[in-house]
């Protein structure tokens, strides 16, 4: 596992399956809320998934399953690779709590086991901000494209690179240059959520932020049609940029 995987993964497993239960309820209390409405817990981005109905999908930094138990209620066969063993267990008996089935793999995502998943997956699945933890975007595009398919679909959704410049989704990051390349140190996505003294020592994770190009020309240099690009807004500045979808599909 790379330096930086070793980093960030003990930054995602610092505290995290309390977390999840505060933020999210317990499993049980979250599984009620999948059960009830499986495509709202999916929000916007069901509008890119053409069908459930047994549909291998890859759930990329799939974190607390949040996305893949109600795309297994859906009837998806969901495989989600993530670093956090914390993740991995509050998102497991959230889905036995739903009475649905996930496949979790902990471990570095561009490690994911060529021999076995190579061409398996018929979607590869990823949203709430994941790119950045990744300090070679053309090796990260480079495993999802030989993962799924032929004719298969990548669903890159993420930050927008707007946020680069401004936090315009509150989350307390430091803001850079649009065209800042550099890898640097700092918080977890979700140290907000905690109180200074314990933000102050919580581990710190290794990033390295993107432009829209630089996105969207290593899905195209390796191999992907680009189909569509959509921007969204902040949910907490309706007038701002906050994420993006870019979809993409193995020629």
């Amino acid at each position: 596992m790379r330096d930086y995987s070793v980093q960030n993964k003990k930054a995602w497993e610092f505290d995290a399956y309390d977390f999840w239960v505060k933020q999210s309820g317990t499993p049980e209390e979250r599984a009620a809320e999948d059960v009830k409405d499986p495509v709202g817990k999916l929000r916007k981005y069901a509008r890119y998934f053409d069908s459930y109905e047994e549909v291998r999908i890859a759930n990329i930094c799939g974190s607390c399953g949040k996305k893949a138990i109600p795309l297994s209620l859906l009837g998806a066969d969901v495989t989600v690779f993530d670093i956090s063993e914390d993740n991995k267990r509050y998102a497991l008996e959230v889905a036995r709590a739903a009475n649905t089935e996930i496949e979790y793999v902990v471990g570095d995502v561009l490690e994911i086991d060529l021999k076995k998943y190579s061409g398996y997956f018929d979607v590869v699945f990823m949203e709430g901000g994941i790119l950045h933890y990744f300090h070679d975007l053309d090796e990260f595009m480079k495993i999802m494209y030989a993962i799924l398919k032929k004719g298969g679909k990548i669903i890159c959704s993420d930050f927008h690179p707007f946020t680069k410049i401004n936090d315009s989704l509150d989350f307390q990051m430091p803001t850079m240059g649009y065209f800042f390349s550099e890898i640097y140190e700092g918080e977890m996505a979700h140290a907000r959520f905690y109180d200074e003294e314990t933000r102050k020592n919580m581990p710190k994770c290794s990033y390295r932020k993107y432009t829209i190009s630089e996105i969207l020309n290593s899905m195209i240099g390796n191999g992907f049609v680009l189909k569509r690009f959509d921007e969204h807004p902040s949910w907490v500045h309706e007038n701002l940029p906050g994420e993006f979808t870019a979809i993409g599909i193995k020629a």
